[in-house]
């Protein structure tokens, strides 16, 4: 009879933690990346009479999170991530690193990668040249800069008119009155400053069998490292008797190359294409520049130079690359988030705040970039909701209270027998 007491009491106790596991849940329905536990029952077992065993009520087992994937919800924040499969976020502070599903991000004053904690998320980052370190380390997106590239190549193509005459030698001083056409475009020097070039063209023979035309890149004296206007590029360009570019003399530079003022490197080597030449190049003469009987007109021109500029902002990919977007119009990867996945996630620590630990039971974790080893993939503007069921949460929370009740009853029953017992010496 005293044994069921006591029995009792132990159904109370099982049924009331259940009921603050419940009670966890409920209250974390609106926590992200929140992972909802469950309480598992045992019986006890006390004795053994004959064949029959007695048991002398319950106990909780075990309170283990369940994994299974939250809901996702849209956001403005290009840093709120959320993880489509079974990989948590690293993270870590002076104290030690913990794993999380919860990907509220954002930066720091220092630049880091930061949850609402102030623990720095862990990645791979990239260099300048887009190499990823081999070691995880902090994600820090300050003091990103996009180097500079001096321009290399200038692409035109253009359409010189065959009606033109042949104006006089080609003069720097006097540039419009001795050629025909011009063009401008700014290319870059090593420093990444960009300086105007002028290119005119004149037109030096004509034939039956086609024309001759020259082309001067012109630098002027403000951006010029001598102060005077320079021709510092020319060259030749042949056309046939139907408007298509035939030959390319090699490109001279009169002063040894390009030379800007402003400190920059001297005598840089910009090529100039002027498209697929028939006999020079093995083209069909078409592509690029032409000589047909309409006006002279530019109709396509780039460089491959650029500025220095700063990080604008970011965009992550589905395989967590975070890729900058900068000011000089550059884009690169600067870093990637790592991944961690356990073969027992639910045995991991609970350390509060949304944060895991790592314990003997969950095993080391298999680290790896997003969308390998079954980490699952990145999503970026987008956060994972709670898992909690709030529906069976409350049916949970009345079979506990029933149950809670029914060994309540059982008390106050074995509460009157004992009564009943000590009544039989009156």
């Amino acid at each position: 009879m005293l044994t069921s007491l006591f029995t009792a009491v132990s159904g109370m106790n099982a049924n009331g933690t259940a009921l603050s596991v419940i009670g966890d849940n409920v209250a974390n329905m609106n926590t992200t990346g929140f992972k909802s536990s469950r309480a598992s029952f045992g019986d006890i077992l006390s004795q053994q009479i004959g064949t029959s065993q007695i048991g002398r009520g319950v106990e909780i087992s075990a309170v283990t999170p369940q994994f299974t994937q939250g809901s996702f919800e849209n956001s403005a924040n290009v840093l709120d991530l959320a993880v489509d499969g079974d990989g948590l976020f690293i993270v870590g502070d002076a104290t030690g690193t913990f794993y999380t599903r919860a990907g509220q991000f954002n930066l720091d004053k220092e630049g880091y990668v930061v949850n609402p904690n102030g623990m720095r998320l862990k990645g791979y980052l990239y260099s300048a040249s887009g190499t990823a370190s081999s070691g995880l380390g902090d994600i820090n997106l300050s003091a990103l800069n996009s180097a500079p590239n001096a321009s290399a190549d200038v692409t035109i193509s253009a359409n010189l008119d065959s009606r033109s005459t042949i104006p006089a030698a080609f003069d720097v001083t006097d540039p419009n009155t001795t050629s025909n056409f011009s063009s401008s475009i700014t290319v870059y020097d090593s420093l990444g400053n960009g300086h105007v070039v002028d290119i005119y063209f004149r037109k030096s023979a004509e034939a039956a069998t086609g024309n001759a035309w020259q082309w001067f890149a012109v630098v002027n004296g403000a951006d010029s490292a001598s102060g005077n206007t320079e021709i510092q590029a020319n060259g030749t360009l042949g056309f046939d008797n139907n408007g298509a570019l035939d030959t390319e003399s090699a490109i001279t530079y009169p002063t040894g190359g390009f030379d800007f003022n402003g400190g920059a490197a001297a005598d840089q080597t910009i090529g100039f294409d002027f498209g697929t030449s028939i006999t020079t190049d093995g083209g069909i003469g078409l592509d690029g520049t032409t000589q047909y009987g309409s006006e002279s007109a530019t109709v396509f021109q780039s460089q491959d130079g650029y500025s220095s500029g700063s990080l604008r902002s970011i965009t992550i990919s589905q395989d967590g690359v975070m890729t900058g977007i900068f000011t000089n119009g550059q884009t690169r990867g600067v870093g990637q988030i790592a991944l961690a996945k356990f073969l027992s996630p639910t045995e991991l620590t609970k350390m509060g705040k949304n944060l895991y630990a790592e314990s003997t039971d969950s095993g080391q974790p298999v680290i790896s970039v997003p969308g390998t080893s079954g980490t699952g993939q990145v999503m970026s503007n987008t956060l994972e909701l709670s898992n909690v069921d709030l529906a069976e949460e409350f049916v949970k929370m009345i079979i506990s209270q029933r149950g809670f009740q029914a060994n309540s009853r059982i008390v106050s029953t074995s509460d009157e027998l004992m009564q009943e017992l000590v009544n039989l010496k009156r």
